[in-house]
């Protein structure tokens, strides 16, 4: 039996993970969190709140011995449709240094100072699941205009923005943890996006969570079967 911790910044996304199974709720170290058992594996589901701080604290806590950290929830669309994506690889849009000639991005963690090298962290590999690969942008603070969204996109190749996953990327890469991010859009980071974001979270939450479920389903564990077996496993489940 594997151990695997889902992470959400929202109790919406959280709760629409495995929402009939029974499950144990509690408050550790200040944040909510179900635990449960689902297609062989302990899972621990906690709400993380919003931002990377919050995502990176409760990823260090609560992770220490889960065998994968995953992330479930919501973005922004810089350049992406509607529905659910894995993402590939995140980086984080906030860090690097102010210059007179502008905002110049390091990868997280790095000394800003330089020549800036590869920006981002690459998640574990591709379980099956048949959703589009994205590159996820993400910082302290809710996009919500065009131009700005624009800019991220063109200077970081990236297709959608969100709080929280290069946090933990960041994080998992420090403690030697795979890490897997499942996120489906609520807006598309303009002028409209905080209407939208409330309008959409619901059915957004459950895609994403409809998918993170199938990925538990799929996922081998720590049993040094090769990635092979985990996609043909993937597939006679389908």
């Amino acid at each position: 039996m594997a151990k695997i911790l889902i992470l959400a910044a929202l109790a919406e996304e959280a709760d629409a993970v495995f929402p009939d199974s029974e499950s144990r709720a509690a408050y550790a170290h200040g944040f909510a969190c179900r635990q449960l058992i689902a297609a062989g594996h302990e899972l621990a589901i906690v709400t993380t709140g919003l931002g990377k701080v919050n995502a990176a604290l409760a990823a260090g806590l609560f992770g220490a011995e889960a065998d994968l950290w995953l992330m479930t929830g919501t973005c922004g669309a810089l350049d992406a449709r509607a529905g659910a994506y894995w993402i590939a690889e995140a980086v984080q849009h906030d860090y690097g240094t102010a210059t007179s000639g502008g905002f110049r991005r390091y990868r997280a963690g790095e000394w800003p100072l330089g020549e800036a090298g590869a920006l981002s962290f690459a998640a574990m590999p591709d379980a099956g699941l048949g959703l589009p690969h994205a590159r996820i942008a993400t910082g302290d603070n809710f996009v919500a205009d065009a131009a700005a969204a624009a800019e991220m996109r063109d200077a970081l190749n990236v297709q959608l923005v969100d709080m929280e996953v290069a946090a933990v990327a960041q994080a998992a890469d420090r403690c030697g943890r795979p890490w897997g991010a499942i996120k489906a859009v609520t807006d598309e980071a303009d002028g409209a996006s905080s209407d939208d974001f409330h309008a959409n979270l619901r059915r957004a939450a459950l895609q994403a969570a409809e998918a993170i479920e199938r990925l538990v389903a799929v996922w081998l564990g720590p049993s040094g079967r090769d990635e092979g077996q985990l996609l043909e496993s993937a597939v006679a489940l389908d």
